[in-house]
């Protein structure tokens, strides 16, 4: 008698039937390796009696999460509107630029090492100058997190846009399309997924960067509760703000990456395996029966 040979006392925690891991397999390791560095953590302070205003063991900071909460739903609210405003703004120039890199030969080689140099400079030393040059309100952080999501969204998108298909182009054109034509049933199509990639690239950094920009001048935000705690050795109140930071980073990282999966439908149709194919029963040639 056939049957599956069995691999183990139980079914595994790997891929799932089609492929892909089940919601165990991803879950289940980095929670795992979280929990073992949270108690290496808390056994490492405890052994050495490192003092609270150095390095807090994860339980005080636990503690605070519940003491403190009251505290931060004002600067966690104003964090977010400076990093929606940013990724917008930027999100909208970087496109903005790309169309144009990408059509213009001569604004490619003009902008091309400005993008480049852009980047070359540190936003902590710019997050000061554009607080003096704007003052102390929201637009000097918005204007970081825009300049944070600019480049790699203008970069991702360039590269989708020129990574067209050629010949898909060439048809187009062949059948009287004009550039708006080509663009928007062609290489616009084709960039989608490099600007939901580079967008996704600068959701992972935009929230530091408002934070970054709070500390250097504000009086609301996760960087000035971040600031106000260091000016009193609260390094608890440091850590707790530094993990929402990166919970709100994770968290707009998979939004972003799920808007992306909506605003292109056709590579998730294409993204399934394809269903195994049904064996044919062979045809056995019947005998020829002699008279």
């Amino acid at each position: 008698m056939s049957g599956p040979v069995p691999t183990g006392l139980g079914a595994p925690a790997g891929p799932s039937s089609d492929g892909a891991p089940s919601l165990v397999g991803r879950v289940l390791p980095p929670t795992i390796v979280v929990l073992l560095a949270l108690g290496a953590w808390e056994a490492w302070v405890r052994l050495r009696d490192v003092p609270d205003y150095v390095l807090p063991p994860p339980s005080d900071v636990a503690t605070t999460a519940v003491d403190s909460w009251h505290l931060l739903p004002g600067h966690l609210g104003t964090t977010l509107l400076e990093t929606v405003l940013g990724l917008g703004l930027g999100a909208g120039a970087g496109l903005g630029v790309a169309l144009l890199v990408s059509g213009v030969p001569l604004a490619r080689r003009s902008l091309g090492p400005l993008l480049v140099a852009s980047q070359t400079i540190p936003m902590i030393v710019l997050a000061p100058l554009f607080a003096i040059v704007f003052g102390f309100g929201l637009t000097p952080k918005v204007v970081v997190v825009a300049l944070i999501t600019f480049f790699p969204v203008a970069i991702s998108t360039v590269a989708g846009l020129d990574g067209a298909d050629g010949e898909l182009v060439d048809l187009v054109r062949a059948l009287g399309g004009g550039t708006g034509t080509v663009l928007r049933a062609v290489r616009g199509p084709a960039a989608v997924p490099s600007f939901v990639a580079g967008l996704r690239i600068s959701s992972a950094y935009a929230v530091a960067g408002a934070v970054i920009a709070e500390g250097t001048g504000g009086s609301q935000g996760l960087g000035f509760f971040i600031t106000r705690s260091q000016a009193s050795f609260r390094v608890d109140r440091i850590i707790l703000a530094v993990v929402v930071v990166a919970a709100i980073s994770a968290a707009l990282y998979g939004l972003v990456g799920l808007l992306g999966r909506l605003a292109t439908p056709w590579q998730q149709a294409g993204s399934h395996p394809a269903l195994p194919a049904t064996p044919s029963t062979p045809v056995v040639p019947h005998p020829e029966v002699s008279p």
